[in-house]
Parts: C-alpha cells; sequence; structure tokens
C-alpha cells in the first residue's frame, strides 16, 4: 500500500517525445541507471519527465512575479508522478560559457579565494584593506582598467593592414578595409580630404600614412563623386574611419562570424602591457598569500594549489578560510579534475569536465532528499576516473539523496542499485520500458540491446592489424601541459590517442593542420553544435533539404502556381507563415508570468502557409516531410538517388531515429558529431583524407558505438586514415594503433607513456590505460 512514506517514485502515463504512455515504479534513496540505445527515450524520462514534473511543482511554490525570472521547462506529458522529492538536474549543456567563465567561477572556487587574500593576505605597509570584488578580474573594482580584465589586447600594425605596399590607396593597399560601396566611401572621403589615393603606399609620407591607417579622428567631408555615363551621383557627407578603427570595431561589435574572422587577420593579440595579463588592477597584484599574487595561484593545477595553501600562516582567519578552500578543492580533486587550474576558461573545458566541476559544487552543497539526475557523468572519463566518479556517486545517495543517472558506460551500469532499460530501440521503435529492476535481472530481457553487453564477455574476433601506408610527424608541440613533444602517427591504418582526462590527448590531435606533409586532406570532426538557434537542422545542415526543396519545386502543381525551390524553405518569405515567420511557435507574452512558446495558431507548428501546404510530393506536404525520421524518409526517397545519399550515410552512423527537422538546439553533442561525419561521408573523394574524431563514441549506447566504429573501419579499409580521441577501451582493443600520453593529467601529463598495437600496449609499465586495455583484450581473447 502506498502510504505518505512510499519509497518508491511511481510515474504512470508518461508521453513525452517517443514515451508510450510508460509506467515504471522506482526506488528512492537508490543509485538508479537509465540505459537504451541513443534516441530510445531514457532522457525523454528521466530528464523530461521526472526532473520536468519536480521542476514545475517547485515552480507552482514561487510567487507569481519570481516566476517570471526562471526559465521554465514546460509541463511533461505525463499521467501524474507520486513520491516526487525536490529535483537538481545536472545536464551536459550544449551552450558555450563565456570567455570570462573559468574553473574558479563554476566551482566558486575564486569567491573563497578573493575572500581568502581580502581578510587574510599580506598588504604593503600603509595600504588600504581591499573588498573581495578588487581581487576579481570580472568587476570595475578588480579589472585592469587597459584590457577591462581580459588579460589581452588586440593590437594592430602597418605590416598587417597593408600587406603590398607597392599599391596606391585607389588600388586596395589598405587590406583591412571593407569591399564594395563602403570601402569606394572610404577612399573618397581620404581623397576629398587632400591624401594622394594613386601614389603607391610606400611614397606616403610616415606621418600621413600613420594617420591613415591609425587616427582616432572621424572628420566629416563633402564628397563630390567621379561622374559615371548614365548615374547621377550628388554630393554627400562621408565620415572618415581609420583601418586600426574599422578592424577594431568589426571585431568587437559585427554580428557577422565572416566579417569578425576577416578583422581577426588584421589583429595581434598579446598579453596586456599593464597587468601581464593577470587581469588585475596593480592595487589587487601587491597583495600576497605565502608569498605569491592571486593571479599566480589561479595558475597552479588545483593539486598544486592545495599544497601551497598549506603552508600559509596558522593564524585564525587564515586557517578557517584555508580549510574551507582546502575542503572545496578535494571534492573537485576526487573526480579527477585536479590538473585544472583555477584560471582555466570554462569554453576550453570538454561537457563532461563541466558536467564534474558543477557536480563537484552539489557535493559541497550538503542537501539531502533530493534526487539528482545526471546526464552521462562518465562523458570524457578515462576508466581509471570512472572508479572515482562511482565513489562520488555512492556519497550523494548515502547522504540521504536519490541519484538518477543516464548513462552507457557500463562500469556504471553494473555499479547500480536498480537499472531502468527503455528500448528496444530509437525512435518510434522505443519508447518503452523493457526492465525495471536490479541490474542482474536484464539478463532475462530478450528485447533488450545493453543485455548482450552487460552479460556477453567481449565482441567477435578481432581484425588482423594493418600494415601503414606511412607517417606523420607531428610537432615539436608546446601548448597547454605538451612541452615539445613530437609524434609519429602512422597512415593508412586506425590510431586510438588515449590518456587519463587532461593528459594531453585533445591538445595533440589538434596539432594536425593541412599543412603537415603527408596531409593530403584533412576533416576534423568535433562535437560544437551544428547550429545555434531552432532554424538550423539536420536537414538544411546536410543540404538534404535543398534536394526535398527541388523536388517540390519539380512536382506538376507546383510548376503550374509557378512555385520555386525557395517557395519551400521556412527561411525566406514567400512560402512560409508570416505570422510565427517559419519557426513554428511564436512567444506568448504573459503578465507576471515568463514568456512561453505556443504552437502557431495560423500554422499550428507546420511554419508553411495554406497554398505551399497544397502541394505534394509522394501524398506528403513539405512539413510533413520535415516530420519524417531519417528511417522514414529513406522510405518515402527510395528513388531518390541524391536524397538518399544524404540519407544513407546518417543511417550509417546511427542517426535513423532523428526527425529531418529536428532542431539543432534539440541535439546532443554527440548527436551533432555523427551529423557531420555524416555530412562528410557523403561527399565523394579521391584521394586520401584523415579524418580526427575526439572522443566520436561519447554518449553512445555500445550498440550505437559498434555502427559507428564498423563506419570508421570501413573509411580505412578505403585507404584513408583514422585519429580518435576515446576511453572506450572496446574501441581502443579494434585499433591498429595506440598511442597512450601521461602518466596523469595537467603539469603530470603530456608525455608518449607507450605506443603500439593494442597487445603492446597493454603490456606497457607506468601506462594508466595497460589494465584497463590489458582486461579488455582478455575478455576478447576468451571468447574467440
Amino acid at each position: 500500500m502506498q502510504g505518505p512514506h512510499d519509497p518508491y517514485i511511481r510515474v504512470r502515463a508518461a508521453r513525452e517525445h517517443n514515451l508510450r504512455n510508460v509506467d515504471v515504479d522506482i526506488p528512492r534513496d537508490a543509485l538508479t541507471v537509465f540505459t537504451g540505445v541513443s534516441g530510445s527515450g531514457k532522457s525523454s524520462l528521466a530528464f523530461g519527465t521526472i526532473y520536468a514534473e519536480a521542476q514545475r511543482r517547485y515552480f507552482e511554490s514561487v510567487a507569481p512575479y519570481a516566476r517570471r525570472l526562471i526559465h521554465q521547462v514546460g509541463v511533461p506529458k505525463v499521467g501524474e508522478i507520486t513520491g516526487l522529492p525536490p529535483a537538481v538536474s545536472l545536464e551536459q549543456r550544449r551552450s558555450s560559457p563565456t570567455s570570462r567563465s573559468s574553473v574558479g567561477t563554476v566551482t566558486t572556487l575564486s569567491n573563497s579565494l578573493r575572500m581568502l587574500f581580502s581578510r587574510a593576505g599580506a598588504y604593503p605597509e600603509g595600504a588600504e584593506r581591499l573588498d573581495s570584488d578588487a581581487f576579481s578580474p570580472n568587476t570595475a573594482a578588480g579589472a585592469c582598467p587597459e584590457c577591462h580584465g581580459l588579460g589581452r589586447i588586440h593590437r594592430t600594425t602597418e605590416e598587417l593592414l597593408v600587406p603590398d605596399p607597392a599599391l596606391s590607396v585607389r588600388q586596395g593597399a589598405i587590406a583591412a578595409w571593407p569591399g564594395a560601396w563602403q570601402g569606394k566611401n572610404l577612399r573618397d572621403v581620404l581623397d576629398a580630404l587632400g591624401y594622394d589615393i594613386e601614389r603607391p603606399w610606400r611614397e606616403l609620407e610616415q606621418k600621413d600614412r600613420d594617420w591613415i591607417l591609425f587616427t582616432d579622428e572621424q572628420p566629416v567631408v563633402t564628397v563630390h563623386p567621379v561622374r559615371e555615363a548614365g548615374r547621377i551621383q550628388r554630393p554627400y557627407q562621408g565620415t572618415y574611419m581609420s583601418a586600426r578603427r574599422y578592424v577594431l570595431h568589426t571585431f568587437a561589435d559585427s554580428k557577422s562570424r565572416t566579417l569578425r574572422t576577416k578583422a581577426e587577420r588584421f589583429l595581434t593579440a598579446e598579453p596586456c602591457p599593464v597587468c601581464g595579463g593577470s587581469r588585475l588592477r596593480p592595487e589587487a597584484l601587491a597583495v600576497t598569500f605565502v608569498g605569491r599574487t592571486i593571479a599566480e595561484l589561479a595558475t597552479l593545477p588545483l593539486t598544486e594549489l592545495a599544497r601551497v595553501l598549506h603552508e600559509g600562516p596558522g593564524d585564525e582567519p587564515a586557517r578557517v578560510l584555508t580549510a574551507d578552500l582546502l575542503a572545496r578543492i578535494a571534492t573537485v580533486t576526487e573526480l579527477g579534475l585536479g590538473y585544472l587550474s583555477l584560471d582555466r576558461a570554462a569554453p576550453t573545458l570538454s561537457s563532461g569536465e563541466l558536467q564534474r566541476l558543477r557536480l563537484a559544487t552539489q557535493l559541497r552543497s550538503g542537501l539531502f532528499g533530493v534526487v539528482y539526475v545526471l546526464d552521462e557523468p562518465s562523458a570524457g572519463l578515462h576508466p581509471a576516473d570512472t572508479d572515482a566518479l562511482i565513489v562520488v556517486l555512492d556519497r550523494l545517495k548515502a547522504s540521504g539523496n536519490t541519484v538518477f543517472v543516464v548513462e552507457h558506460h557500463l562500469e556504471v551500469v553494473r555499479h547500480a542499485d536498480w537499472l531502468v532499460d527503455v528500448g528496444p530501440r530509437a525512435g518510434e521503435h522505443g519508447g518503452r520500458v523493457l526492465h525495471s529492476g536490479p541490474p542482474e535481472r536484464l539478463a532475462e530481457v530478450a528485447e533488450s540491446a545493453t543485455r548482450r553487453f552487460l552479460f556477453e564477455a567481449g565482441a567477435g574476433p578481432r581484425r588482423a592489424v594493418r600494415e601503414p601506408s606511412g607517417h606523420l610527424v607531428l610537432g615539436p608541440v608546446t601548448r597547454h601541459n605538451l612541452r615539445g613533444l613530437t609524434a609519429r602517427l602512422p597512415l593508412g591504418v586506425f590510431t586510438a590517442v588515449t590518456g587519463v582526462s587532461g593528459s594531453g590527448k585533445s591538445t595533440l590531435v589538434g596539432a594536425i593542420t593541412e599543412e603537415l606533409p603527408g596531409v593530403e586532406r584533412l576533416v576534423t570532426v568535433d562535437q560544437k553544435p551544428i547550429g545555434r538557434t531552432p532554424r538550423s537542422n539536420l536537414a538544411t545542415y546536410t543540404g538534404l533539404f535543398d534536394v526535398v526543396r527541388k523536388l517540390f519545386s519539380a512536382t506538376d502543381e507546383a510548376r503550374a502556381r509557378g512555385y520555386r525551390a525557395g517557395r519551400f524553405s521556412f527561411n525566406v518569405a514567400g512560402g512560409r507563415c508570416e505570422t510565427c515567420q517559419g519557426e513554428g511557435f511564436v512567444s506568448v507574452e504573459l503578465l507576471f508570468l515568463p514568456s512561453t512558446y505556443a504552437p502557431c495558431p495560423e500554422c499550428h507548428g507546420a511554419r508553411y502557409n495554406p497554398e505551399t501546404l497544397e502541394v505534394r510530393h509522394g501524398g506528403l506536404t513539405v512539413a510533413e516531410v520535415l516530420d519524417l525520421t531519417v528511417e522514414a524518409a529513406a522510405e518515402v526517397f527510395a528513388g531518390t538517388p541524391a536524397a538518399l545519399r544524404s540519407l544513407g550515410a546518417l543511417l550509417d552512423v546511427g542517426l535513423g531515429y532523428l526527425r529531418l527537422g529536428q532542431p539543432a538546439t534539440e541535439l546532443s553533442g554527440g548527436e551533432a558529431q555523427r551529423i557531420k561525419l555524416a555530412t562528410e561521408l557523403q561527399r565523394q573523394h579521391r584521394g586520401h583524407t584523415l579524418y580526427v574524431l575526439d572522443e566520436p563514441t561519447t554518449g553512445l549506447h555500445p550498440a550505437d558505438v559498434e555502427v559507428l566504429m564498423r563506419r570508421l573501419h570501413d573509411l580505412v579499409d578505403a585507404g584513408h586514415s583514422v585519429v580518435v580521441v576515446e576511453h572506450d577501451m572496446d574501441v581502443v582493443v579494434d585499433a591498429d594503433w595506440v598511442l597512450d600520453l601521461g602518466p596523469g593529467g595537467g603539469d603530470e601529463g603530456g608525455r608518449i607513456v607507450a605506443e603500439g598495437t593494442p597487445a603492446e600496449v597493454a603490456r606497457a609499465a607506468g601506462s594508466r590505460t595497460a589494465p584497463y586495455l590489458a582486461t579488455t583484450l582478455g575478455r576478447a581473447t576468451r571468447t574467440t
């Protein structure tokens, strides 16, 4: 009987996304792992239903005025949920942190360090005690006035702005100026100001050259354009802007990425001459603790920072503040992140590192009686670090909390108290709970895609190791923790780069460029989003939608109406619904409540106007085509080779469950990476290509990893080279060559610990990867 202290969270009739009226009971005060192939519905159950309902109930208790200040997750489609405590979500956020965000700000460790300097720092004699804000580069009180707390300033030189001094201004000597009318206008204004724009640049006087390029003056002058036959051109008032001013203004303020990229070519970024890159005012840098400034301590790896702080003075304020700081640092280092420094910029961190930093912050919060919902906390973790993660999850549970984890890592799955397996496959072929109970009972569920990987040792026979067709010499690389490292990567084979988090793997493969001897063509596939707005989607990114629009414009109905391909785009006026401007939804402003999104009252989410929707191809409107999954679209467009090329590539990388019109903002990092790979695979190239992938299996179920690896090995068999940064030992075991970095992270890493075939690296002494690789090899050998 369900009393007031029901030990279960009971979900009834969950219908979010592809969930099919799911009923499930999950125990409280336990570690529950949600498994299933990508797109099966596990995140829809954990985040879209259970967490969303907990948030909705919390918002109900908040004053209406305050509610509008909080981002609401919407009302989930579920019958009812009972026994649900408050919830905290730790998702892998897709949005990029700002350049001012750092490890210190994400963990709030910077706040504690600033307080330590404010209260217990050694001040110069006679100096006034500073508030903690004065030690932050992100406040007006602390930021260096020259670089505004960024630590770097952008400068330009005559050589950058005028690459060819043999040209005259009229001929385009000032390469940094814009093209078209805007550039002509600046040249005409300069001519009207009395400067010679016909003479070669090098023949102009230096003072004139300096004024043209660097003046901050913006004189206004009457311009009399040169008359052209058949055109009436009246005099106008033109304003002059120097080349430096134009470049800095464009780089700082332009909304166009292309213009900003062009402007950046004419700038150099260098440490600020006033603060030396420390980002702080001189008054803050005059204060020390254990003989070091706050900027110096912020550059130390956290493990080293903890050692330095232990040497601090023993007086009461210093002792109390240091003890608090050391306890906070300990939770971060426990999660395998001791190699990070406080000033490490957040945009340079992986999504897994960011999530673990937030997890460390939660550990210190001391909450209990809460449901923690985590999204793949093992993402980007070496097997050695996963052991530490499991300890932390157990600590959260031991503190009296319920822990829900959406996870693919089999060690985390095996450690669960309770397992919820969703499937059996993705999209419309998933959405059912196949098992909810102790992990060992999943062995009885034949339909489960997880069962085989959890209970059957190893995979099939290993392929023969391929022989390289050549070698690529990388380096010497000096960046982050790599100090003059040189590496030889074999070509024509599958190479896995391994090592603990922070050992320098991504830094090393990031040094591979198209300019290196042996690289004919380079394709780098990362996990950055494929678009920043809902207007960007799977179909538009892969180019598939261009084919679809041409097919619709070629129908008899479209021809009779004079509709061209542009008519079937939701991004331009004409065929789209103008009420929502092709978005499919509108923002509804509510008094005292946050604005919310609702389906467009005109097109009801279809994005197009009624006339456009009267045109059909294969019995479907263009809106219905966008609603098809990749798998369904492959059947609809079976007779169209151009469409099948894109769809086949998407199916090959295991994305058959995604809808063609799925907004880019809804895709995970792993999905975005596989879409990029599929887009690349559909291009038919002759000649050798080097593919570089950074953790391609992140966010993938082992069954999806098999599909992806098959495709990557096909590329190698076709004569190409593949280099992956990888933590999944099943992938590494199947590589031809392994390059293991380490032995640790940060300053303890950055060296090649072992290299060779998987069997050779598995025997390497001093490698933290070797024991896990040996175990996986042993499992595989037993089954062959």
